[in-house]
């Protein structure tokens, strides 16, 4: 049996298991009907055109666990932001971990999205805001129709939290083969603040495949500092898909650093609603092996006098591969609008691939859009002034790499992710960094 037939035989299987007392078993339903007419995305679609899932997508993949796994904090405290209070919304293996969670009720709803689909008291978020701006067909219906667990943060008016919010994915390797469905559903109410994190991190060297989806609704004036951190195990891969609805006078910004994984795939998009919107898409990618990560960005200008900026850096190293797809998309309505996307890219290895394809098409004549590629390698000059000064070629080639990537590690707010991540950059690299970015 293929593995779609599998699939949609599980649903049918499991179907009252995952709708008991749900809000969205129709919407279930109809994803799973979509899902069977469309099926897994392949390289015969443009938007996948770089990047294929055929050796992912083996028939002994199964999406429910079959025991229940822990983990000790100890085994992962490193993947935590420990030197920082935050809350935290953590699975294993797809379970919410309540030994390792710290969630909360008191004047806002940081906590999970299974007691959101089953709680009358959510059902006027859950019916205005569930599956309303993710794409229902391939792989975001897949993880539509099969969704039981994920987090579910909802900030009320004017509220302003007081600290981050870490989601945390592990896979412990019980299993050898599971691909698991997070859904994470973020509501963001006017005049409202928030900073995210979010990371999925294999605990062991079995193969694993994540089809998460995030909604991200950012209402007026409100602001959104969303941070993913990709690094993880070689056999690991991740599809992430990441919706975003922006209302007026709204600012949003997602970085996304990705670090380590057999195969990532980032869709990211946005969709601007009301004027003076501010989208914000920065992006590191550092990888090295056979390691495979696909950038699919999209900015979709509804509304005039809004902005949107992408920056995404790439270093590639021995038989890696990345790909950059990024689209803006201009209505003929969206006037006086400024749109800019880069993306930069260092090969290190001659073996070393990029794909990357910028695009834009707009139907609005008063606007200032821009878009640019760079693909080289790095400055033998620059490299030869910090060697004949007694840095030796390592170090230089790190320094060179690391002012590379500097303007984006500039704009992370939280200077305990920045430390983080410049440890991991450094570590990467294999060089040590005496100061901070």
């Amino acid at each position: 049996m293929e593995l779609k037939e599998k699939f949609i035989s599980s649903f049918l299987a499991v179907d009252d298991y995952l709708n008991e007392g749900s809000l969205v078993h129709d919407i279930r339903s109809e994803a799973i009907k979509n899902f069977e007419a469309t099926g897994f995305p392949t390289k015969k679609s443009e938007a996948w055109k770089y990047t294929s899932l055929k050796a992912l997508l083996r028939d002994d993949l199964s999406i429910f666990p079959k025991q229940e796994a822990t983990v000790e904090f100890r085994d992962v405290r490193k993947y935590f932001l420990h030197d920082l209070d935050t809350y935290k919304i953590v699975f294993v293996d797809g379970q919410y971990s309540a030994f390792l969670s710290t969630t909360t009720h008191e004047g806002m709803d940081v906590c999970l999205l299974s007691s959101a689909l089953t709680k009358d008291k959510y059902k006027a978020v859950i019916e205005n805001y569930f599956n309303q701006v993710a794409p229902q067909h391939g792989l975001n219906a897949l993880n539509t129709a099969f969704a039981k667990e994920g987090a579910y943060i909802y900030i009320p008016k004017h509220k302003e939290v007081d600290k981050p919010i870490e989601i945390l994915y592990f896979y412990t390797g019980a299993e050898s083969a599971l691909m698991l469905q997070p859904r994470n559903l973020i509501v963001v109410e006017e005049n409202a603040q928030v900073q995210i994190i979010e990371r999925h991190q294999s605990l062991s060297e079995h193969a694993v495949l994540t089809n998460a989806v995030t909604e991200i609704f950012v209402n007026q004036r409100a602001q959104v500092d969303y941070y993913k951190i990709q690094n993880d195990q070689a056999q690991a891969s991740l599809i992430d898909s990441t919706y975003v609805k922006q209302e007026r006078d709204s600012v949003c910004s997602v970085h996304t650093f990705s670090f380590g994984g057999q195969l990532t795939r980032n869709n990211l998009n946005f969709y601007q609603h009301g004027e003076h919107a501010m989208s914000i898409m920065k992006g590191i990618t550092l990888i090295e092996g056979k390691q495979h990560v696909d950038h699919n960005t999209l900015v979709h200008h509804i509304a005039p006098n809004c902005e949107s900026h992408q920056d995404y850096k790439g270093v590639y190293d021995d038989r890696s591969t990345g790909v950059f797809n990024g689209k803006i998309f201009v209505e003929k309505e969206a006037q006086k609008l400024n749109a800019f996307q880069q993306n930069n890219n260092i090969l290190i290895s001659d073996k070393a691939t990029i794909n990357s394809k910028p695009q834009l098409e707009i139907f609005a004549d008063d606007v200032k859009c821009s878009h640019g590629c760079t693909i080289g390698q790095l400055d033998e000059d620059a490299l030869f002034y910090m060697r004949a000064r007694g840095i030796n070629e390592k170090e230089a080639r790190g320094l060179l790499m690391y002012a590379f990537a500097n303007n984006v590690l500039e704009s992370v707010k939280i200077p305990e992710l920045k430390k983080r991540i410049n440890r991991i950059i450094a570590l990467k690299m294999g060089v040590k960094i005496g100061f901070d970015l």
